[in-house]
């Protein structure tokens, strides 16, 4: 290049250095809202949450775990989610390509007459173009890219997260519909006793008819209750299966084993530091990504204010005939550099970039909305939690007592110290409350898959 183009181009540069530089892409110097330094409705005696996704294996339960797996493979949510990621990669991908030159090849043949002259012949050539990245406008388009792909990234985690818990949280519904079937049926057969007794008493004239129809109402009724939990545990193996992308019939087998056993709802859990966990979160780190994606934005935005380099160039060979493009005097070439820089645009570029800074500060508010709600979440299910362990003891004493009442009612009825309407409420109360202290437990089970959605996830892809 001629020594005064360079000049040229050199000074040209110096003046772009006085337009504004581009936002900065670290979202973290865009956010003010700190995380709170300790949980609210932390418990005591805590232990450290895992490290990695895979919660539910300390249920100590192969069904769970194989359903869970089986989801993370089938599941249709998963999968769009993985496919949106590889996508966003390769939007990445397209991005760097700007780094480099494109290049093409001709080949051709031409004819043409002009004032009795006929020209033409055969070429074969190279052509080249390239802008070269000199005010990095390709570099904060790949950080915009890389910046949505985090942004998918997190989402797919979202989503495997969101499979996980909600698969174990239908899981712990179909266990204690299953355990409240059981103990239907064995109060069921309890209550059957408790008729012939009534039975036998009237037809000794030991009772009236009412005791035995007041003893067949309490039967009834519990009978009753039967088809009501058939039908929430069919619903409850069929979002299994759907969350499995499975068919019903296919998840049952499955099922089948240890039915109505729940498992243990009592862990030892710990929030932590809300710093470290919720920045496991993934909808915390869509929203910083986000809010990359917006900076980078308004980057790309201010930079549409400076000049665009560009250097076009090819190479080939032509010829009249065939024989004739390799030898000496057929090659061509050319290469020409330009300088392109848009002086008046009507002010699109400043609004380009008011939208842009626009769009920046709607992303902090989201950030920060993100966290308060994150926040709140983790507060809710910790709390939720703990008060479902404090509930399940009051009423596991509750059942005991009904239990004992039951037992006593039904000694003093045989004996004629009671009328039967004792045997009937300690009947109603006992099953009541066993069912209670049964919803109970499914309600811990399924506040811990709500905990440790709260607190996020470790999924990687």
């Amino acid at each position: 290049m001629h020594p005064t183009h360079v000049s040229t181009l050199i000074a040209l540069m110096l003046c772009a250095a006085v337009i504004p530089a581009a936002a900065r892409s670290e979202a973290a110097d865009c956010l003010t809202l700190p995380m709170p330094g300790r949980w609210a409705a932390a418990p005591a005696n805590e232990t450290t949450l895992p490290s990695d996704d895979a919660w539910w294996r300390g249920f100590d339960d192969t069904t769970l775990d194989s359903l869970i797996a089986i989801g993370e493979n089938n599941n249709f949510d998963i999968a769009m989610a993985a496919r949106r990621l590889d996508a966003a990669r390769q939007a990445v991908r397209s991005a760097r390509a700007g780094y480099y030159p494109t290049v093409s090849a001709t080949a051709g043949w031409s004819r043409r007459r002009e004032a009795g002259v006929i020209d033409g012949g055969y070429a074969l050539g190279l052509q080249a173009s390239w802008e070269p990245d000199v005010f990095g406008k390709v570099t904060a388009g790949v950080r915009r890219s890389s910046r949505a792909a985090d942004a998918s990234r997190a989402d797919y985690t979202a989503a495997m997260i969101s499979v996980c818990a909600q698969i174990a949280t239908a899981y712990f519904d179909l266990r204690t519909a299953q355990a409240q079937q059981l103990v239907a049926r064995e109060h069921i057969e309890s209550q059957s006793h408790i008729v012939d007794i009534t039975i036998a008493r009237h037809e000794a004239g030991l009772a009236s008819a009412l005791d035995v129809a007041q003893a067949r109402i309490v039967l009834y009724s519990t009978q009753a209750s039967l088809p009501l939990l058939d039908t929430q545990i069919t619903r409850d193996i069929n979002t299994i299966a759907t969350l499995c992308g499975l068919y019903p019939a296919d998840i049952e087998p499955l099922l089948a084993a240890r039915a109505g056993q729940q498992p243990d709802c009592r862990r030892i859990v710990s929030a932590g530091v809300p710093a470290d966990l919720l920045r496991r979160r993934p909808d915390i780190a869509a929203a910083e990504a986000n809010l990359g994606v917006a900076a980078a934005e308004l980057g790309i935005a201010r930079k549409d204010y400076l000049p665009v380099l560009s250097i076009t160039g090819a190479i080939g060979t032509a010829a009249q005939r065939p024989k004739g493009l390799f030898k000496d005097g057929s090659l061509t070439w050319s290469v020409a550099p330009a300088l392109s820089w848009t002086i008046f645009d009507g002010l699109a570029r400043r609004a380009a970039v008011a939208s842009a800074r626009d769009e920046v500060e709607a992303q902090i508010a989201n950030y920060n909305a993100t966290v308060q709600q994150a926040v709140a979440e983790v507060e809710n299910a910790l709390r939720t939690y703990t008060d479902d362990l404090s509930r399940i003891d009051t009423l596991a004493e509750v059942v005991e007592q009904s239990r004992i009442s039951l037992e006593l009612s039904v000694d003093q009825y045989k004996q004629g110290l009671s009328p039967f309407t004792n045997v009937v409420d300690a009947q109603m109360n006992y099953l009541e409350y066993t069912n209670s202290l049964l919803a109970a437990r499914g309600d811990a089970l399924a506040s811990l898959a709500t905990l440790y959605r709260a607190m996020g996830g470790g999924i990687t892809r």
